[in-house]
């Protein structure tokens, strides 16, 4: 409630005073775009590492800032709790004196923007182009885009588009059979991987696809590794957030299409039919085992060191290749939908409008250049890190090993390395390193995989799994009844799924849609 008074007194604030905050637009000596010495730039900074404290008062960095920028950089961590975090950049905003850059959470950056209180970033985008190409991509804009302008500087949290459809490629070769496209070439694969003895043990123990059910809340009825069926269907995922089409794709007619399609896997009996009762755990110890020749996988789950490692001994000349999502009928193909969390820098209107949008595009390119993205990553090189063959950074050959940047005590030097991570390949390397598989002697690596599942067909769903969840009951409805109508619990027809349909609206469904429309709408997730 103190948040919600303070954003009010902000909104308030700014109807009463917007007119006459910027009247003048001159510049003061206190560090302006037309001051004589250094431009101030006040940054509230989300830190890496709470508990850490903020970087030394003699940080080399901030001399390198203001040698180098002419940038006198004054930082401030914001609380390390969230709501804090609100209550603080709500009562600045409120007093009008918001810093000029600051990290903030969505709700919040939302309420900033109504008040008036955020400049707008467009121009910024083409005075960093470094920084632009690794942290910026178009759903980042876009995700940070209200009528037409863009307010945010959103950069990648979570790695997105981890995830695709992988086929044993040795099945195919040793039953002389093409990689399938379409899905009626799927079925023709699932088939003869079910049918003519792909493993050669002379059982009848294969089947052409595996999943289980993985719901998340952007995730359909069936989940994530049924989601490549209904992509070819165009209805991957809970929500559509396409403007002119968004909804609950559960109510749209190409679900049912999708679900018949599914529908006639299991009745050909070639999917696992273990599908609707295993875990996560029972799924990836099945492929390990041989049990089916197609599913839709992780990267890591997949090809990281550990998690390949059984399935290697099981088969050393087994080999899994990664293929796009089938084609649908209208030739639509996903994996399946992708978020994509942003963290957001909002540069103040204030800042803006003081001419200080050059010298934080400077800086903020600074960051993103070889020497700030170490720096602020990393530390100084031959101090708190070394640079392995790779080009990775390491603590290997330190003279002090002491102040190597994993270590607690440096960890105020990379309190900033959240406004210069972006997931890229140095980060990703350290976390999935190429190795030998220990039977075969395969090389593998859960980053190529990345790379490779990335560039696959997929639905951006930005924004749809922090839409409204339905009520326990509905929930229940929805996720029991598609499986119920795949199980043969009840019939798959047209008119049986109409009524389905019209049930689900009577249970609540026509208004869960309107209401995460309206939240779509209201977050600016429909594109």
């Amino acid at each position: 409630m103190k948040a919600k008074g303070i954003l009010l007194t902000a909104v308030v604030f700014m109807l009463c005073m917007t007119a006459n905050v910027f009247a003048g637009g001159k510049s003061d000596s206190s560090g302006s775009a037309a001051a004589s010495g250094p431009v101030t730039i006040e940054l509230w900074y989300g830190a890496a590492v709470t508990e850490a404290g903020p970087p030394p008062a003699d940080w080399k960095v901030l001399q390198i800032i203001k040698d180098k920028l002419n940038i006198n950089l004054v930082l401030q961590a914001l609380p390390s709790n969230e709501g804090d975090q609100d209550v603080k950049i709500n009562a600045a905003g409120a007093s009008n004196t918001l810093p000029d850059l600051f990290m903030v959470r969505r709700p919040v950056w939302q309420n900033l923007y109504k008040a008036g209180l955020l400049g707008p970033v467009d121009d910024l985008y083409a005075q960093m182009p470094n920084r632009t190409k690794v942290q910026y991509d178009a759903d980042s804009i876009a995700n940070s885009t209200i009528n037409g302008k863009s307010y945010g500087l959103g950069s990648p949290g979570t790695i997105a588009k981890n995830e695709g459809v992988l086929i044993r490629k040795d099945w195919l070769d040793k039953l002389g059979l093409k990689v399938p496209v379409t899905t009626a070439e799927y079925l023709e694969v699932m088939r003869a991987f079910t049918t003519r003895d792909p493993d050669g043990n002379g059982r009848a123990d294969t089947y052409g696809y595996g999943a289980f059910i993985e719901i998340n809340n952007n995730e359909e009825g069936l989940g994530r590794r049924f989601d490549p069926f209904f992509g070819a269907f165009g209805v991957a995922g809970t929500w559509n957030l396409v403007k002119a089409e968004a909804g609950l794709n559960v109510r749209k007619p190409a679900y049912y299409d999708a679900l018949a399609y599914v529908k006639s896997l299991i009745d050909e009996k070639v999917i696992d039919p273990n599908w609707s009762s295993y875990g996560k755990d029972d799924f990836r110890a099945a492929w390990k085992q041989g049990r089916f020749g197609i599913m839709r996988e992780q990267n890591a789950a997949y090809a990281a060191e550990s998690n390949y490692a059984p399935f290697d001994k099981n088969f050393p000349n087994g080999e899994w290749l990664l293929i796009d999502a089938p084609k649908g009928p209208s030739g639509k193909q996903s994996v399946g939908v992708y978020t994509q969390a942003y963290r957001i820098y909002a540069v103040s209107n204030k800042a803006i409008q003081a001419g200080k949008g050059p010298a934080i595009a400077k800086l903020l390119e600074w960051m993103s250049s070889d020497e700030g993205y170490f720096l602020l990553g990393y530390g100084e090189k031959g101090v708190n890190y070394n640079l392995d063959a790779n080009g990775v950074p390491t603590v290997a050959g330190l003279p002090d090993e002491s102040k190597g940047y994993t270590k607690p005590e440096m960890q105020p030097l990379t309190q900033l390395r959240n406004m210069v991570y972006y997931n890229g390949q140095i980060e990703l390397l350290s976390r999935y390193p190429t190795y030998k598989a220990p039977t075969s002697g395969k090389t593998m690596s859960a980053l190529t995989v990345l790379f490779d599942m990335q560039k696959r067909p997929w639905t951006a769903n930005i924004g749809g799994d922090t839409l409204p969840n339905p009520n326990a009951d509905l929930k229940r409805f929805y996720e029991q009844g598609v499986v119920e109508f795949l199980t043969g619990r009840r019939a798959l027809t047209r008119d049986a799924w109409t009524a389905w349909v019209a049930e689900f609206d009577r249970l609540g469904g026509l208004q869960w849609e309107k209401d995460g429309i309206a939240a779509a709408e209201a977050n600016n997730y429909l594109k």
